[in-house]
């Protein structure tokens, strides 16, 4: 969980970055930006409102960390605060270098030095990087002589930040802890953020052991286990629900225990232990055994164990309860039905 005190803002640069593609400009301010503190806690609002999620992220490179642009500059930063400004030109340009794309925004850039922040059970500086790319429409109403009079004005959304980052100052060896926001990736001119200036990959912590591990049980039993034993629905439904239920309720994962509480028969067992091995070589992954379930990982993953059986382009089951009051067959005209039993409607 991330906390930021509203006090926290050491400093702040700011610059506008267009498209270069587009021909437009990369805006340097001349200095750091000087505000009141009314401001000052509505940018800290504009800045904390969206980091809510435990999903973090490390700066890579595939030969070296160091030509990284983005973890040099902060990590510059992070040596000496007092050169932010500097760094936050060259975090501005390189930001501006990937503005390739026909559709990719321009808007204003914050560099913001935080300090003292939470991390889970750490405190360190943050380093964060913010683009406003969208601009809302306010009324502002004010008395005159004659009773109100309302004009419009447009700006920035402080509850809606575009695109933004925190770099905390932790495990600068692995590429530092970052935490991401984009609101605005709905395309692949939005991917620039993470992929070609922040250039980032999920860190391997207890969230993506988490995720991962939900995610290959869901393909196993919804892909792997039809074609091999010709499960019915009802059963994958079941053994769906039975794998969300194992990781809700429990707080360590350990493989032999899921397997056998929640798969039960050896040679289901051995099928999946079979297609996770051949899972990891072919999608360059490796699963641990034993890892503690992160809680919010687990919410994420359980809107996709979708406890629904879809019949046709007709009906939908869904199975919130027990699955054994399902029985599924076939009439004597060859039409495949499901026969459903309960105690009352409601």
């Amino acid at each position: 969980m991330i906390q930021i005190d509203d006090f926290a803002i050491q400093s702040i640069a700011v610059h506008y970055v267009g498209n270069k593609l587009n021909d437009e400009v990369c805006a340097i301010s001349k200095g750091l930006l000087n505000t009141n503190e009314k401001t000052l806690y509505a940018l800290v609002k504009y800045f904390r409102s969206s980091f809510k999620s435990q999903e973090y992220y490390n700066f890579f490179h595939e030969s070296d960390i160091n030509l990284n642009e983005a973890y040099t500059f902060a990590g510059k930063i992070f040596e000496n605060p007092d050169v932010l400004y500097e760094q936050s030109v060259n975090l501005a340009q390189h930001l501006y270098a990937q503005c390739v794309h026909p559709k990719i925004k321009s808007g204003e850039f914050y560099v913001v030095y935080f300090k003292d922040c939470m991390l889970d059970d750490y405190v360190a500086d943050a380093i964060g990087l913010f683009k406003s790319e969208n601009k809302d429409t306010f009324l502002q109403v004010s008395a005159t002589d004659d009773g109100l009079n309302i004009e419009s004005e447009t700006g920035i959304n402080i509850n809606k930040p575009d695109k933004g980052c925190l770099i905390f100052n932790i495990e600068k060896d692995k590429g530092y802890v970052v935490a991401v926001v984009d609101n605005t990736n709905k395309g692949l001119e939005a991917q620039y953020w993470i992929d070609s200036f922040l250039k980032i990959r999920q860190r391997n912590d207890e969230y993506l052991k988490t995720q991962q591990m939900m995610s290959l049980c869901k393909d196993f039993i919804t892909k792997e286990l039809p074609q091999q034993y010709n499960t019915t629905k009802a059963d994958q439904v079941d053994m769906l629900k039975k794998s969300v239920k194992f990781f809700k309720e429990k707080e360590h994962f350990e493989m032999d225990e899921f397997t056998n509480e929640v798969i039960g028969q050896p040679d289901v067992i051995e099928t999946f232990n079979n297609y996770k091995n051949n899972y990891q070589t072919e999608q360059e992954l490796h699963f641990d055994n034993n890892f503690n379930i992160n809680n919010t990982a687990v919410k994420k993953q359980e809107r996709k164990f979708r406890s629904v059986i879809k019949l046709d382009k007709n009906f939908h089951i869904y199975v919130h309860g027990n699955p054994n009051l399902i029985e599924q067959g076939i009439d004597e005209n060859g039409r495949k039905f499901y026969k459903i039993f309960y105690q009352e409607e409601n």
